[in-house]
């Protein structure tokens, strides 16, 4: 017979921030409200070489993906198109495009997401995603960076410090 401590839970695999899926935070599928549509941690300022893993996962959401656009000071050199899910994906850069966010379009479709630096920790990281991906969250691009810079629990409204005590406890 088996103790219950050797029993393992396989409907709740661990998982690490090698993961993609703890790299991303979307807000549930409803109508778009607030600035951006959920956060992204990349690992590097390699655009080229963090997209593929990104957009492997929003394809779920999107569908085939046809373009993501970036702020062009907040990466490295970028090819104008990437090969990605069996198609093309365009690449566009502009300096106009609000710094540290990049767009994700898909047919008919986009998603603009936070992008926390990589050099960010992984409980700084991890805020500002949840903030970012909040269902009710409204808050502009500076206002998610302020939780991101300053990471205390006080600056986030009650509703949103449950939710990270309680996804830290499972």
């Amino acid at each position: 017979m088996t103790s219950a401590s050797t029993i393992l839970n396989r409907s709740a695999p661990a998982r690490s921030v090698d993961d993609p899926r703890e790299r991303l935070r979307l807000k549930p599928k409803a109508p778009s409200t607030g600035w951006v549509d959920g956060g992204w941690w990349p690992r590097s300022r390699d655009l080229a070489a963090e997209l593929p893993g990104l957009l492997a996962v929003l394809a779920v959401r999107l569908g085939r993906i046809e373009r993501v656009s970036y702020h062009l000071g907040e990466w490295g050199p970028t090819p104008r198109k990437i090969s990605c899910g069996g198609g093309v994906v365009r690449l566009g850069g502009y300096r106009g495009q609000h710094a540290n966010t990049v767009d994700v379009l898909g047919r008919g479709q986009r998603l603009t997401l936070l992008v926390v630096a990589p050099e960010a920790s992984a409980q700084t990281a991890h805020v500002a995603l949840m903030a970012a991906g909040h269902r009710g969250n409204t808050d502009n691009v500076d206002a998610l960076l302020g939780y991101r810079q300053v990471a205390r629990p006080e600056r986030l409204p009650a509703v949103q410090v449950a939710n990270m005590i309680r996804s830290t406890q499972r």
